[in-house]
């Protein structure tokens, strides 16, 4: 063991079955705040420093072998073959490593609520009290369902005992055992190895462990967690609930202790791994998932969801979905905006109400200011995309690239059939379906010219309310002599404000 290292291993016991949880996923899979259960333990443990993680898998081992190798690739599973419990469970990872020496942390795969802290003050107690193992414990108000930590007169840890098998005074203890220990390898090992099945379960309890170290005359010390939440484990669909209640209120607290507002804790959800700067803002109806970070003087929501999405300082998100997208300094999103990955809005961009984005990368200033799609798109700085404007950038079977040059002005409803280019200083006419580049300080227009089929409503829908407004209008003399075209000469129809932009 290396001098920074304050155990020699690590060893997760995470092959029980969890047939209360009710799913198909592993108990130690389901997550909260961002990270599996599994996720949190080994996060809580990592800053031991230990040289060797053990995980003991047994039930879903192919599933939590491959999160494990994704989340903890330093980690080692070990299979538990058949699950006898957890005494059982901690001698087949001793048996894994018959070299290891010194002191080993034995955990809980399910207790999300462990932190660093508490893992490192155990540690610390167990050097200073010289025990040969250490038991990590809780006070809590009700005790149902965990094993009791049994103590003589002199405060000394005797044993622990399963509710189950506990008598009706050890019961009324509120003293609980926490599932983490940190003791000698090789006394583990000699303890383990003499457990037996005689209890209601019939299985090999790692507890039993204490009261044969105590019986040989071994110390055992006991360590009371700071906070009793910590100690808590998730056996159902309720306890993670709660479990990430509690979790997500931590979060919570450490934002706002540092200076983020949160106007509604009982509605945000942040998970472990995002981050939000001091000064940010964050309204009721917020999630921020995974590596999501927000910047200081950023607002975010109400009721707005980011996963794995970075917003610049002083930006705002309002009412969105943002996935992998990058929302830059001062840029602002929404209403109703829908961000997919690879969208990257530069300083002071705009997206605006009922507007989605895919692989697009929106320049300095440039607006979509709403009711459009840009797809594999690139859009340069001060550029305008009027309203339901579409990027068609998919053929069937090829996607294809938009580019849209500096202070571009599209026309609302334009189509861009991709691939194409709209150069700098550019615009499009309203409706046109633009197939062809259109060169810089030109106009794409690409419509038929309108005709008005005069007489039309009094013929074909006499007796309406249509009709009566116009006979109302033009009189009885209404011209029905049949279709004019309107003159535009390039067919725009009308000379004056052809790019047809809404609200730049």
């Amino acid at each position: 063991m290396s001098p920074q290292q304050a155990v020699a291993a690590v060893v997760v016991l995470a092959a029980g079955q969890g047939t209360r949880m009710r799913s198909t996923t592993p108990k130690v899979l389901h997550e909260m705040g961002g990270r599996s259960m599994l996720g949190h333990v080994l996060a809580a443990t990592g800053p031991l420093g230990a040289g060797t993680t053990l995980v003991v898998v047994g039930a879903g081992r192919e599933a939590v072998a491959e999160h494990l190798a994704a989340v903890a690739p330093g980690a080692r599973p070990v299979v538990q073959e058949e699950q006898r419990g957890s005494g059982h469970a901690a001698a087949v990872a001793l048996a894994a490593a018959p070299d290891l020496t010194g002191p080993v942390l034995l955990v809980n795969g399910d207790a999300p609520l462990l932190r660093p802290e508490t893992v490192t003050a155990l540690v610390e107690a167990h050097r200073a009290a010289g025990a040969v193992l250490t038991v990590l414990t809780a006070e809590v108000e009700d005790p149902t369902g965990l094993g009791r930590v049994v103590r003589d007169a002199s405060g000394a840890v005797t044993g622990i005992v399963e509710e189950r098998d506990a008598t009706p005074e050890q019961r009324a203890i509120t003293e609980v055992n926490a599932g983490v220990y940190v003791g000698d390898a090789a006394a583990l090992r000699r303890a383990l190895a003499r457990i037996d099945q005689d209890n209601d379960q019939g299985e090999l309890y790692l507890t039993d462990a204490v009261g044969l170290l105590v019986g040989d005359g071994e110390p055992v010390a006991g360590a009371v967690a700071e906070d009793p939440d910590d100690v808590l484990g998730c056996n159902d669909q309720r306890e993670v609930a709660a479990r990430r209640r509690t979790l997500n209120d931590r979060v919570l607290d450490g934002l706002m202790r540092a200076g983020v507002t949160v106007v509604d804790p009982a509605t945000t959800w942040v998970d472990v791994t995002a981050s939000v700067a001091a000064g940010a803002r964050l309204l009721p109806g917020v999630q921020l998932h995974g590596t999501t970070s927000v910047g200081a003087g950023a607002v975010v929501g109400p009721d707005t969801t980011l996963v794995d999405t970075g917003v610049g300082e002083g930006a705002s998100v309002v009412r969105s979905h943002c996935l992998g997208s990058v929302v830059g300094p001062g840029a602002t999103v929404g209403p109703f905006s829908y961000l997919r990955p690879g969208t990257d809005l530069s300083r002071g961009a705009k997206v605006g109400a009922f507007v989605e984005t895919k692989n697009a990368r929106v320049g300095e200033d440039s607006k979509v200011p709403h009711l459009s799609y840009v797809g594999d798109a690139t859009i340069g700085r001060g550029a305008n995309v009027g309203a339901a404007t579409v990027f068609v950038n998919y053929d069937g079977v090829t996607k294809h690239h938009t580019t849209i040059g500096d202070h571009v002005r599209i026309g609302s409803d334009t189509m861009l059939v991709a691939p194409v280019t709209v150069g700098d200083g550019a615009y499009t006419a309203a409706g046109s379906v633009i197939t062809h580049d259109v060169p810089p300080g030109a106009m794409g227009v690409a419509r038929a010219a309108q005709r008005n089929v005069a007489g039309w409503v009094r013929r074909r829908r006499p007796g309406t309310a249509a009709a009566q407004a116009a006979a109302a209008a033009t009189g009885p003399a209404e011209d029905a002599a049949g279709a004019r075209p309107v003159t535009g000469g390039d067919g725009a129809d009308r000379p004056t404000e052809p790019d047809g932009n809404h609200d730049q």
